[in-house]
């Protein structure tokens, strides 16, 4: 079932519910005020009959029946039978009709003095008349024709309008689904068209304001970032295979000139060096591209632990010294922690070892004194290490880009590197639900600052 339909049927059900409901309330009501006024009418009819033949002197039996006969088109059927207190009929108001009843009827009347109840399709009411020490039973009978057949005319209206009523209602409920979809329809059939080589398309985003329209931005919204990543997967393959080009190429013409002519034993090592260092090239590069395809896995695959960053950071700078005796690092914190949790993270030690190796690797590499200062601070939220160098800096274009992979700022293609590092960085501390942003000018510096939130 489309959801055109399933929002009419149920429009539908909710408003034929609503009628029928007050339908059958406004029959029930009618039906009550009906039988409450006939009997009124009864009771009214009871004791003037009971009045007339008790109380006027003037008026006996047989008078009182060609009054009751004379009376008889105001009620239809009517029948009035009075009893004494021993249970004999007094006075009946027709000879040939009688009133089906029950002794039992005739004490429950004594002892409730009012009863209304039935005699077959008639409306019967019982009352106690007390005159003058005599106890006198009054029963009284009539169809309420008039009444009745105004319910049958009642009924059978609700039942036409009602009818009618869910008719239009389904109508319009098809009707007006029809018209609240068909910005959906539209949204399907421009999405229909989008494949991945159109996924600059964009849908119409209307008037930016109702559901329609927010599903449309949000819809424009994952496009974009899907067309980001087929160009980002794009410029990755490229830069790949240019990075493994180069070096493969360097092979090639190493292997080339050994081969042309007999070398001598110096020739030949130059040769294997020259070949060790592509090689190493080759497997840094092949080992960054593999760190980078583990880095876009699930971060549900991360296990992550309650770790000291601050020891990590003296960790890495003591791993990279022992390395490169030649760099030159400076830590320090700008606040003392208030407690000691403020430097404890939720991380994976390894991983975060690697974003700060690189970090500090890259502000050494990149200073002519290869040296640089790390501070430390934390706030009742987040703990930030800010890496800062007096190096090359970067531009504000190269800003935007240099957290992609295999790129590299113009004034860094004569430093060592593939441009993957920061790249890897950034989905690294992204994985721990923390950010890394940079603030450089070019000429005199960078600093990359790393947020993370702690326990």
């Amino acid at each position: 079932m489309t959801i055109r339909n399933r929002i009419a049927l149920q429009f539908s059900l909710i408003v034929a519910s609503i009628l029928i409901v007050f339908s059958v309330l406004i029959y029930l009501v009618s039906a009550t005020y009906r039988r409450e006024e006939f009997y009124d009418r009864l009771k009214n009819k009871a004791r003037t009959t009971v009045r007339f033949l008790i109380e006027v002197k003037e008026v006996d039996r047989e008078l009182l029946k060609i009054i009751d006969h004379n009376t008889l088109t105001a009620l239809f059927d009517e029948k009035v039978l009075i009893f004494d207190a021993k249970n004999r009929l007094i006075y009946s108001s027709v000879d040939d009709q009688v009133i089906h009843y029950k002794t039992s009827l005739l004490d429950e009347v004594r002892k409730q003095k009012d009863v209304e109840t039935f005699s077959g399709h008639n409306e019967l009411i019982g009352l106690l008349y007390q005159q003058n020490g005599r106890d006198l039973v009054v029963l009284a009978s009539a169809y309420d024709q008039f009444g009745k057949s105004k319910l049958d005319n009642l009924r059978l209206t609700l039942g036409w309008g009602l009818l009618a009523g869910i008719s239009i209602t389904i109508g319009l409920g098809i009707f007006f689904a029809g018209q609240s979809l068909r910005p959906i329809n539209q949204i399907n059939q421009e999405v229909s068209t989008i494949t991945a080589r159109n996924l600059q398309k964009r849908l119409d985003e209307g008037n930016r304001q109702d559901e329609i329209a927010r599903l449309a931005m949000n819809f424009n919204n994952v496009l974009e970032r899907l067309q980001q990543a087929f160009d980002q997967q794009r410029s990755f393959v490229s830069h790949a295979s240019h990075e493994l080009r180069t070096p493969l190429a360097a092979l090639k013409s190493e292997i080339q000139l050994g081969l042309r002519r007999p070398l001598s034993i110096g020739e030949h090592e130059d040769v294997l060096k020259n070949l060790m260092t592509d090689a190493d090239r080759l497997i840094g590069l092949t080992n960054s591209l593999l760190l980078l395809a583990r880095t876009m896995e699930s971060s549900s695959q991360v296990p992550l632990q309650p770790v000291r960053i601050d020891d990590i950071v003296f960790e890495v700078k003591d791993e990279l010294a022992g390395v490169r005796p030649d760099y030159r690092i400076e830590v320090d914190f700008q606040n003392i922690p208030e407690t000691e949790t403020e430097t404890i993270v939720e991380g994976n030690e390894d991983l975060l070892r690697q974003v700060l190796l690189n970090l500090f690797d890259n502000a050494c590499k990149y200073s002519p004194d290869h040296r640089a200062q790390v501070r430390i601070s934390t706030d009742p939220q987040v703990c930030h290490i800010a890496i800062h160098d007096r190096g090359i800096g970067m531009s504000p274009s190269d800003i935007q880009h240099i957290f992609e992979p295999f790129y590299r700022a113009q004034n860094a293609l004569g430093y060592d590197g593939f441009g993957i590092g920061l790249s890897i960085s950034a989905k690294l501390i992204e994985l721990h639900r923390g950010t890394l942003t940079v603030d450089s000018k070019l000429g005199t510096g960078s600093t990359f600052t790393v947020s993370l939130p702690h326990i």
